[in-house]
């Protein structure tokens, strides 16, 4: 059957379109009859060369090794890859940890150079501070030093006008005979007549310096020198302490070199400083008190006859300011009154050892009525009022003559609220504690 098939198959072919065939007969390999048959191409005159296939192959094979290098090369980056996501797996695994503390560290030290440049600019504030109060001092200076110069120049000037007195036969004119007025005291003072306006040198701190006295000694005693300032605050009811600075520059500053601690409580804003002693009122007494600076120690105590005391006769203002101590020229006083003045200031000039009274006068000026008092030359001179800006030293009480007369000097209260005034006969001016500010004053005098 197979063999029919076979013939059947090549009388088709040679019947339809081969002109030749060639038919063979053959065992193959394993023996078994096989029949093959050649038949030619109407179409194709030649078969492919060989060498287009060898070509084609070798096409093949190039495209396969590209494609083995490319495959060989994305193994290789993905390798790769998969080492990088397992370091950054491993990074993210550690790294909170680690950053968090190179953070830390970070920022610890832009707080430390935070630290340093707040503390360079608070040094340099404070520099800046120091240099505006060491100019205020420098200026300050240069103001005494130059009232110095203009006071020698005035003793100069009236000692050649003594000497050429004595030398025409003429004698001076007789002073007061009490051992603390040194002869001429009094000469080139004349009669106020002029105050400057206020020239603020610190203020308080805090609430117990609204009101308060300071004060420099014009005759000081070793170790103090004329620059030793003293402050008191006297907001309270035990007042006891008493700031001591050495220098005015300290005083400035509010740096004092020594806090006194008194052994009794003083009382109103009349405390003074004079050669070497602090003299103060004692509280709720009309005792005076003087307390050696030096020592420490009270030196004398003496009361004071028929004063008021602790808001009888005080300032217009109050403070319990019915004793005010004072000193000018001529030395130490005390201003005050009793039930038999009826109110009026009464002047008593003091032993600045004893406390003891040399003399007394009786003024017609009621103590309430005036703000506040001082003593110039011998001379009492008062203010209107504690809190207008446009007061005066509206009176003046020559212990001299016994006679009073009225006045109309301006004096400014910048603060509004003057509650001590003080004349230093040293350094010709007015010491005043005005609401919080320490203050002073130029002065000018008529001509005698």
């Amino acid at each position: 059957m197979p063999a029919v098939q076979l013939l059947l198959l090549a009388c088709l072919v040679w019947g339809s379109e081969a002109r030749t065939a060639q038919l063979r007969k053959a065992n193959d390999r394993s023996g078994r009859c096989q029949y093959t048959f050649s038949v030619a191409s109407p179409n194709e005159s030649s078969c492919p060369e060989q060498v287009q296939a060898m070509s084609a192959i070798q096409d093949l094979q190039r495209d396969s090794s590209a494609q083995r290098a490319d495959l060989e090369s994305t193994k290789a980056r993905l390798s790769s890859l998969e080492g990088l996501l397992h370091q950054l797996t491993l990074g993210r695994a550690a790294g909170p940890s680690e950053t968090q503390e190179e953070l830390q560290r970070e920022l610890g030290t832009l707080r430390r150079e935070r630290e340093q440049l707040e503390t360079q600019s608070r040094e340099l504030e404070v520099a800046y501070s120091n240099l505006l109060h060491d100019k205020s001092a420098l200026e300050e200076e240069k103001r005494r030093l130059g009232e110095e110069n203009e006071d020698l120049a005035q003793r100069l000037e009236s000692s050649s006008q003594e000497v050429a007195r004595l030398r025409r036969g003429q004698c001076p004119q007789a002073h007061s005979s009490s051992q603390d007025v040194p002869p001429g005291s009094r000469e080139g003072c004349g009669e106020l007549v002029w105050v400057g306006e206020p020239l603020t040198l610190r203020r308080a701190e805090t609430i117990t310096g609204k009101y308060g006295v300071w004060m420099r000694d014009p005759k000081p005693v070793p170790p103090h020198t004329r620059e030793t300032t003293w402050r008191i605050d006297t907001v309270g009811t035990d007042i006891r302490q008493v700031f001591e600075y050495d220098r005015a520059a300290q005083f400035l500053r509010g740096y004092p070199s020594k806090v006194h601690v008194l052994p009794r409580p003083l009382e109103g804003t009349g405390a003074v400083v004079y050669r070497g002693s602090l003299y103060f009122q004692g509280a709720e007494s009309r005792t005076l008190v003087r307390y050696e600076l030096a020592t420490e120690a009270v030196k004398a105590e003496q009361e004071l006859p028929g004063a008021g005391y602790h808001g009888q006769f005080p300032y217009s203002w109050g403070g319990y300011t019915d004793i005010d101590l004072a000193v000018d020229e001529t030395g130490l006083w005390v201003i005050y009154s009793t039930q038999e003045a009826k109110g009026a200031i009464v002047l008593s000039k003091l032993n600045p050892e004893s406390l003891a009274r040399e003399q007394s006068w009786e003024t017609n000026i009621r103590k309430q009525s005036v703000a506040n008092a001082f003593l110039i030359c011998g001379r009492l001179y008062t203010i209107s009022s504690y809190s207008s800006p446009d007061a005066t030293v509206n009176f003046a009480y020559d212990t001299a003559t016994g006679r009073s007369k009225a006045l109309s000097v301006p004096f400014k209260n910048r603060y509004k609220y003057s509650s001590m005034v003080d004349y230093n006969p040293r350094e010709k001016k007015l010491f005043a504690w005005d609401n919080f500010n320490m203050v002073t004053y130029d002065v000018r005098f008529s001509k005698m």
